[in-house]
């Protein structure tokens, strides 16, 4: 049973569960999803999270208590939608140990809680890797899904597509940094993430990515039709990559003739739940065909 929150006179909380799951996940997206081929008049914003939603509404439209009961009517047919997705998985390429994150770290080593090693050291060690490689490894051998975007404009939240054992876990840093460069792929608690723009930030730095996310004026090449890449529900793999093909990567986005590697996939958490190896294996299967 989902609990319900009034936030001010404008939107309403949805918290499907306390936990991220992706079970939770597929009934927000279904409820979300519902709502908004419900066309409800006053709806003015829907905002799905990883195992909850918001939605903000014109109250001189419709009634508080009238939007929560049929909330609360469309909450009985999402848990009972199809578990299956259409869906794309994409391909991003990550320079680990980049110079540019590890200048940046070593600046707010005071916030962190292993001064003496870097972000991805830190993050071996203590989900018992016996090196960094090891650890990328970890990191890039399975799938993650986007179950969110937001926060920060394009950026993700990705859900490592593992069991629960297998999950990387780090805390964030002690206080947060005043400064994240562009692209850095991060990690905070169980949910990895690439930082869309240039800011403030309290996630583990591990590498940067040469393919921009989002573009509010729209000139990267695959972002010319819409200024965030991401979407709940895409699934991603992360590709170690050197610095030669970091900055050969760079020159093709800068050119106009990168691409993104992805692959239209159809994902079924009935089946993932049953093997989820044996799911990630087909995923990647689909993604590497060509």
């Amino acid at each position: 049973m989902s609990r319900y929150t009034f936030g001010g006179d404008e939107h309403i909380f949805v918290e499907v569960d306390e936990a991220m799951t992706l079970e939770a996940f597929f009934v927000s997206l279904s409820m979300t999803n519902a709502v908004r081929d419900a066309g409800i008049k006053g709806v003015t914003e829907i905002c799905p999270a990883n195992a909850s939603f918001q939605i903000k509404f014109d109250p001189d439209v419709i009634r508080p208590d009238d939007l929560l009961a049929e909330l609360k009517r469309l909450e009985a047919t999402a848990e009972n939608a199809d578990r299956v997705l259409d869906t794309r998985i994409i391909e991003i390429p990550v320079y680990y140990q980049d110079p540019w994150t590890h200048e940046t770290l070593m600046r707010f080593r005071e916030r962190h809680q292993e001064p003496n090693a870097t972000d991805i050291e830190y993050a071996a060690s203590i989900n018992g890797f016996d090196s960094v490689e090891k650890f990328i490894e970890a990191h890039s051998g399975a799938p993650w899904f986007v179950s969110m975007v937001g926060f920060v404009s394009g950026l993700p939240f990705l859900y490592q597509m593992v069991d629960r054992p297998r999950q990387i876990k780090v805390p964030k840093y002690l206080r947060p940094r005043t400064d994240t460069p562009r692209l850095t792929v991060g990690y905070g608690g169980s949910f990895s993430c690439i930082y869309s723009v240039r800011g403030a930030g309290g996630y583990q730095m591990f590498g940067i990515t040469p393919m921009p996310i989002f573009d509010p004026e729209q000139k990267v090449s695959y972002l010319n039709d819409f200024m965030v890449f991401f979407k709940p529900g895409d699934i991603v793999k992360f590709k170690p990559i050197d610095r030669k093909s970091y900055d050969a990567a760079v020159a093709e986005v800068q050119a106009g003739s990168f691409a993104p590697k992805s692959s239209s996939v159809r994902f079924s958490l009935d089946d993932y739940n049953a093997d989820i190896d044996g799911t990630n294996a087909k995923l990647m299967g689909a993604l590497y065909a060509d």
